[in-house]
């Protein structure tokens, strides 16, 4: 990792580019902490419109969103956060590496991102990512619980251990369609086309079609349905799970409500058969058919709970619960990936995180920090713990 002494200082300066529906209350917050902030939007017209939705009118400069537009404004040490579609991101990063500017953005780190890594890293330039609710707070979750359960354990006793991690955006007065779209239908859809692997009973399984393999999972006393995405099995070493630890079951995945199988049967013999433009154009019709309203309210709920066991008969559990539903002023999508970024966002401007690649909080101890700082923030969670 780089010295921080090599590091480009922030200047204070924030571009957040795209102000779409996981922009929220987070600008707020560095409105009030950066000393510029400039919304960069399709047209100037949309930024300002988006600025005087959230408040921000006066607190922020509206832009017109270009990568040469912006690329011409970036000086050394501005922060650079990307609202874009993740494939987006690496053009990006490779304008704040060209222009000494840091990067930021709540997406998973593609390999586009990746490859930059080196290059921003020997620049002295942070590059965050992965910051947001699911990455992001989850990672988080998943840090303490580990960080709490070594400490109770020890890292040399052998032990087996399940860790579950389920995160969901879902209407907070269920529908008949049991969903409520809070990101883009069409990043919803191909999300469940990629298969999923992950552990169960000890060893890596894969679903080719993850919401083939939906269960029943309860939180809190009440029913859901939950399903793996993506590929879970790289994070047991990312997230610090001793050697001595042998995983029963490991899966990060999402959440929905109960009766969400059934309702999108219809959607999935699409997912079936579809090929990319008719899966593209069901996204449209999806949207249509299913639009979200300004009275509409949604609900972000994750869950990450550890069960270790050891060998000699310890045991130690704990979860961690949001459960948070959106009001008036914003969404609880927004709130929930729009804080954890800005805060991110702060901890570059303060200095605190090191230059190269930065997953949110990557130790139990900065976790707890930045849950600590969440909570003051109004992002309300529960742990749990039974010894």
């Amino acid at each position: 990792m780089a010295d921080s002494s090599a590091r480009v200082p922030a200047n204070g300066t924030v571009h957040w580019v795209g102000a779409g529906l996981s922009t929220g209350s987070g600008l707020a917050r560095l409105c009030d902490t950066a000393d510029r902030v400039r919304l960069w939007h399709r047209t100037a017209d949309r930024a300002a419109d988006a600025l005087a939705g959230l408040g921000l009118t006066g607190r922020a400069e509206p832009r017109a969103y270009t990568l040469p537009a912006l690329t011409a404004e970036l000086a050394p040490g501005d922060v650079v956060v990307s609202m874009l579609p993740a494939p987006e991101h690496a053009g990006l990063l490779a304008a704040c590496i060209q222009e000494q500017a840091h990067f930021a953005c709540s997406s998973y780190v593609s390999d586009a991102v990746l490859e930059q890594v080196p290059a921003a890293e020997a620049a002295g330039l942070v590059v965050l990512t992965e910051a947001g609710l699911d990455p992001g707070i989850d990672h988080l979750f998943a840090h303490g619980l580990v960080g709490r359960a070594r400490a109770a354990i020890g890292d040399g006793t052998a032990a087996t251990y399940s860790l579950t991690s389920y995160c969901g955006g879902v209407p907070a007065v269920p529908n008949d369609f049991r969903y409520r779209f809070s990101w883009a239908p069409a990043g919803v859809l191909n999300a469940l086309r990629a298969p999923a692997r992950y552990l169960k009973d000890g060893a890596e399984t894969v679903a080719e079609r993850p919401w083939e393999v939906t269960r029943q999972h309860v939180v809190d006393g009440e029913a859901f349905e939950v399903y793996p995405n993506r590929d879970s099995v790289p994070f047991v070493e990312q997230y610090g799970l001793p050697p001595a630890w042998k995983p029963q079951t490991f899966v990060r995945g999402t959440l929905r409500l109960e009766g969400w199988l059934q309702a999108w049967d219809a959607v999935f013999e699409e997912l079936r058969t579809g090929d990319d433009s008719r899966i593209a154009a069901l996204a449209k019709e999806l949207a249509a058919a299913h639009p979200t309203t300004d009275a509409d309210r949604d609900r972000v709920v994750l869950a990450v709970s550890l069960d270790v066991r050891g060998e000699g008969g310890q045991t130690w559990s704990g979860s961690y619960l949001l459960d948070l539903v959106g009001d008036a002023e914003e969404s609880a999508m927004a709130r929930c990936v729009s804080r954890p970024l800005a805060l991110g966002v702060r901890h570059i401007l303060d200095g605190s995180l090191p230059a190269g690649l930065n997953r949110a909080a990557e130790t139990a101890a900065r976790s707890e920090e930045w849950l600590r700082e969440l909570a003051l923030e109004g992002v309300e969670f529960t742990l749990r713990v039974d010894l």
